[in-house]
């Protein structure tokens, strides 16, 4: 099996979707197939970890680097980009499957009329994370995204989505006819991680107490609840009915914070910018607690993540995601809503208890390492076996 595996960044850029890349890649190596990852955030050609990274941007100044600057057909200079430098590569040693994630649609170009099927693995859709239009521009952009992805998902041979609830999400937002292959496959945890983590000891009750966020600052992660929740939580720790704390912004620069936030608020907040791995595997040793109460999330590598740790997780039933893998295990203290005083009444117990802490991590660690690369990478080529046989079916 020769697998080309599109992506918008691979790491040691920090980002989710390369931390998923980089599991998929590797769970997929491992099971003995030739990985070749196409990204976007680097130039030249690379191998680690047993794959194959081929960096290819568009050139600075060149026709597609201008074609981005377009509103609306912006969205096309990528796709082509990854177009040209896949088929190059299949030409000169032949693919059996492409791989693409749906977020702005990277392969839509390989999606019809293509020599190799291509699967499409669905993260969250670009319009469950986007901010309210707010010009002419913004909407044409987001309209064309959202087509690209519609189109990109329909012309895949298979579909992957991380858990049941994303899968059913997925294909009424792309109008999914239900005749591809749709597998529901978790992501994994790398082996190094799930080694750190599970050797890190819990941080000492000293003060304040550390709430980690990891992600950025939107409504669909919560980031209103936090704000408002935080506010709450303030003024009892000034009445002294609560012990110091502070969240901890991984994802967030300083100008994430709105600036009309009072000052007791503020001070509340660490912002943290995007860290490198090293970083935040310290940000996660040294947190009491990781405060991830999203909307909606196609799976939730902070969850697993933070679980791993034997952290005590504080989430939102809103979503899916967290009611299976947070609320079902017992490894968290789940709000009601992802709201400011729904998210408090969740986050207080948690602060003034140090004994519910202890009793949340040691459920943490006992739902933890629930997905392997092992079983990613079989249940993925399974999932490519089925899309290649559709493929060359409907090409006979």
């Amino acid at each position: 099996m020769r697998t080309a595996l599109i992506a918008w960044d691979y790491p040691p850029a920090p980002s989710g979707l390369s931390t998923a890349a980089r599991e998929i890649a590797e769970s997929l190596a491992q099971a003995g197939t030739d990985v070749t990852v196409f990204t976007m955030d680097r130039e030249g050609i690379e191998t680690t970890g047993g794959v194959r990274i081929v960096g290819c941007p568009p050139a600075t100044g060149g026709a597609l680097a201008r074609l981005r600057l377009w509103g609306g057909a912006g969205h096309l200079a990528a796709p082509l980009a990854f177009r040209r430098a896949v088929l190059a590569e299949h030409r000169a040693k032949a693919f059996d499957v492409v791989e693409a994630t749906n977020w702005y649609a990277p392969a839509v170009l390989l999606a019809r009329r293509s020599p190799v099927p291509l699967v499409t693995r669905n993260s969250t859709p670009a319009a469950f994370s986007r901010e309210a239009a707010a010009s002419a521009r913004d909407r044409i952009d987001g309209w064309a995204a959202d087509r690209l992805e519609r189109a990109q998902a329909r012309g895949s041979a298979g579909l992957i989505s991380n858990t049941a609830d994303h899968a059913r999400r997925i294909a009424v937002e792309y109008a999914l006819s239900g005749d591809q292959p749709h597998e529901v496959i978790g992501l994994s945890l790398a082996p190094e991680v799930l080694a750190r983590a599970q050797g890190a000891p819990y941080p000492e009750s000293a003060e304040p107490l550390r709430l980690l966020f990891v992600g950025r600052p939107e409504h669909r992660k919560g980031f209103d609840a936090i704000l408002g929740a935080a506010a709450i939580l303030a003024r009892e720790v000034d009445a002294g009915a609560l012990p110091p704390f502070e969240i901890r912004l991984a994802g967030v620069d300083p100008d994430g914070l709105p600036t009309d936030l009072p000052a007791g608020t503020r001070r509340r907040f660490q912002p943290l910018g995007r860290l490198p791995e090293g970083d935040l595997a310290r940000e996660y040793e040294g947190a009491h607690a990781i405060l991830a109460p999203s909307r909606y999330e196609s799976f939730g590598l902070v969850y697993q993540e933070g679980m791993a740790y034997g952290r005590p997780m504080i989430a939102s039933h809103e979503d899916a995601s967290a009611r299976e893998f947070v609320g079902a295990t017992g490894a968290g203290s789940m709000a009601r809503e992802t709201s400011g005083p729904a998210l408090a009444d969740a986050i207080r117990p948690v602060l003034a208890d140090p004994a519910r802490r202890l009793a949340l991590r040691e459920k943490a660690l006992t739902a933890a390492g629930r997905f392997s690369r092992e079983t990613l990478g079989q249940d993925t080529l399974a999932l490519y076996a089925r899309a290649i046989e559709r493929f060359h079916a409907r090409k006979r």
